[in-house]
């Protein structure tokens, strides 16, 4: 009796320190933060709008300023860092979409091979807990369990550094440096670019495999083309020395088209050298962003029958530093 006792109020406890008390405001913060921000525009914005939703090539290797000014719709990049649970942004995201609107969806590669342990192992399972328990309890009861025993010793020391070190630093300041009014990931200078961090032999992206990631995206497909959503599938940036399976290409093809939604792919298959990049093999530098945004543009026109203008001259200008 007395080991039960001690082991529910060890429970409690854990979930009282790490539900009411803790935080990480600075990694999680900044985070909660973006997704916070990006929902709010997104439900402001009229219908019919475009929505480009993806992992961190999404706001790094597309502007939506870019894109959204040549096809004439508000636009609103969407994308955040694989590893945020999918089914969490379907939740955040779906309540704005509307009939008529338009989301292209350029997903890395490792949103589709996700497993279901690493969805729900990801970090938006401590933001459910500390910040977001409404949408945590609309999730599924094992997705709720999950999120709620997510966090370890480690999340508790990184709580203990980042809640002082919080007074001095402004996520708000960070992230209006760091991203447009559109979502687009600014500031990556070919410059400032990080070549260290581009050196090496880069894995081959895995050959496309249905597991839990491609049936949330599933899942997300249907439901939004059900309401008159057009969805949009396309390819995510990469470097094009490391070349894409084929019979992944037309995996992802047939998977958009088998669930209702359009596919449309660039002719070079969004491949570009690695000197385009920042920091990343699938983070392009703003000037390769905007040559890439272009092309985008122009291609989404084509499957939407929409009339495509040119890009604006400081953009176009921008573009053309892009040594590619």
């Amino acid at each position: 009796m007395r080991l039960l006792r001690n082991c529910l109020l060890s429970i409690l406890l854990y979930a009282l320190v790490f539900g009411l008390v803790l935080d990480r405001p600075l990694s999680l913060g900044l985070l909660r933060m973006e997704i916070a921000q990006k929902s709010a525009r997104l439900a402001a914005l009229p219908t019919p709008k475009l929505v480009i939703l993806a992992g961190s090539n999404g706001p790094y290797s597309h502007s939506c300023a870019v894109i959204g000014a040549m096809l004439n719709l508000p636009c609103e990049n969407a994308g955040i860092a694989v590893g945020i649970g999918l089914d969490f942004l379907a939740r955040q995201y779906g309540p704005s979409l509307r009939a008529g609107d338009i989301v292209y969806m350029p997903m890395e590669f490792a949103q589709y091979a996700m497993t279901r342990p690493e969805n729900d192992a990801g970090p938006d399972g401590a933001i459910l807990v500390r910040h977001d328990r409404g949408v945590m309890f609309s999730l599924p009861p094992d997705r709720v369990m999950a999120a709620i025993f997510s966090q370890t010793f480690p999340n508790l020391l990184e709580s203990a550094i980042e809640m002082p070190m919080s007074r001095m630093i402004s996520p708000s300041a960070v992230l209006a440096a760091e991203y447009d009014p559109e979502g687009d990931r600014i500031g990556t200078t070919l410059q400032t670019a990080k070549p260290a961090l581009l050196r090496g032999n880069h894995p081959a992206p895995p050959v496309f495999q249905p597991v839990y990631g491609a049936q949330l995206i599933q899942m997300f497909i249907r439901t939004e083309t059900s309401r008159g959503v057009i969805i949009i599938g396309g390819l995510p940036t990469g470097v094009s020395s490391v070349p894409i399976d084929p019979f992944a290409i037309t995996a992802i093809r047939k998977f958009y088209l088998q669930n209702g939604a359009k596919f449309a792919a660039l002719p070079n298959l969004s491949r570009y050298p690695i000197a385009d990049f920042y920091d990343s093999p699938d983070h392009l530098a703003q000037p390769c962003q905007f040559k890439h945004s272009i092309a985008v543009a122009q291609m989404l026109g084509d499957v939407l029958h929409l009339k495509v203008t040119a890009p604006r001259p400081a953009e176009t200008a921008l573009a053309e530093t892009c040594p590619r």
